[in-house]
Order: C-alpha cells, then structure tokens, then sequence
C-alpha cells in the first residue's frame, strides 16, 4: 500500500514535468493503425468498444489494446493485454515489454479510453509514439490532440463522434 503511495506520488510529479513539454503533432495521413487504451476499472465494454471500431472501417487487425486495472491479478487469464501499477518501477519506468511494446508503436490514432486521471494511465498516453491522439475532455487538455465530451459507458457515441470528427480533418480511413 504505501508503496504504491509513493509511486502514485513520483509519477504525478514525473508527469507534471513532461507536460510542459508536450509538442503538437498532427496527422497528415489515413488512419489505419489504432491504439487503444482502456482503463477496466470503471468500463467492462471493451470487446463492445473493438467492434464499433472495426464497424467504423478500421481492420481489426490493425487494432491494438491494452488494458489497465486497479487490482491486477497475476494468476487470472485476461482476454487484452493488461497492466497494472505495478508494472511500473519507483523510476516511472515500465517493467512489461508489452506496455514497452505498445508505447513505442506509431500508431496513427490513439484513443484513450478512460475519463479518471489516474497518473499510470497518463504516462502511457504521454509515452505513445501516437501521431495523433483522443481522448475525454476530463483528461488534461495537453495530453489528447482532440478532446471528446461524453460520458464512459456511451461508448457508441465516443466512437461515432471520433470518426465524425477525423473526417471534418480530412482524416481518411484506410
């Protein structure tokens, strides 16, 4: 517990740092790798949220996820990838090559699918290599290039309203 205390705390102030420096970035080619984040501890429809992807013209191989929990078992068999805050050091560096992985991949569209700033999750995002990234207006606004303002569970509408918005951008889907 107090361990996680103090990594939740060295991480904040990591995160508050890199921040500041976050660079604009944009897209200036079709989408057809996608990133997906998802914060398990609030929203279960993760499946849900891959089909209505894919029903917007992304290839499902061309998907991507990883998911977070608070209370991550190790001896339980998840369907994504998944990670928790242990998966991190007391240096913020990610302990599991597949958060590793996932971070280093240039995606052309990362969607972070979680509306609480827990610092684990925002260090993912920050991390990404993403050209261009979504998420919730609740999240900080330096971190997502375009912000969507919906609730968690209409996950529907967060998509449907992801991919109106990439085609106002001239964003195609390859």
């Amino acid at each position: 517990m107090f361990l996680k205390i103090i990594k939740s705390f060295l991480l904040k102030k990591s995160l508050k740092t890199q921040l500041r420096e976050v660079k604009d970035v944009s897209l200036d080619q079709a989408v057809s790798r996608v990133g997906l984040i998802v914060d398990e501890s609030h929203f279960f429809e993760t499946q849900a949220l891959k089909r209505e992807i894919i029903d917007n013209g992304i290839n499902e191989n061309d998907i991507k996820i990883i998911v977070y929990r608070d209370n991550f078992k190790d001896k339980e068999n998840y369907f994504e990838s998944t990670f928790g805050l242990k998966h991190l050091n007391l240096k913020n560096e990610f302990l599991d090559p597949v958060i590793d992985d996932f971070v280093s991949d240039e995606f052309d569209l990362l969607i972070s699918y979680y509306d609480e700033e827990k610092p684990f999750l925002l260090k993912v995002t920050n991390s990404s290599k993403a050209k261009f990234k979504i998420g919730f207006s609740t999240i900080d606004k330096r971190l997502n290039h375009l912000m969507i303002n919906t609730s968690i569970e209409n996950y529907k509408s967060f998509i449907s309203e992801t991919f109106k918005y990439l085609k106002i951008l001239n964003k195609e889907i390859k």
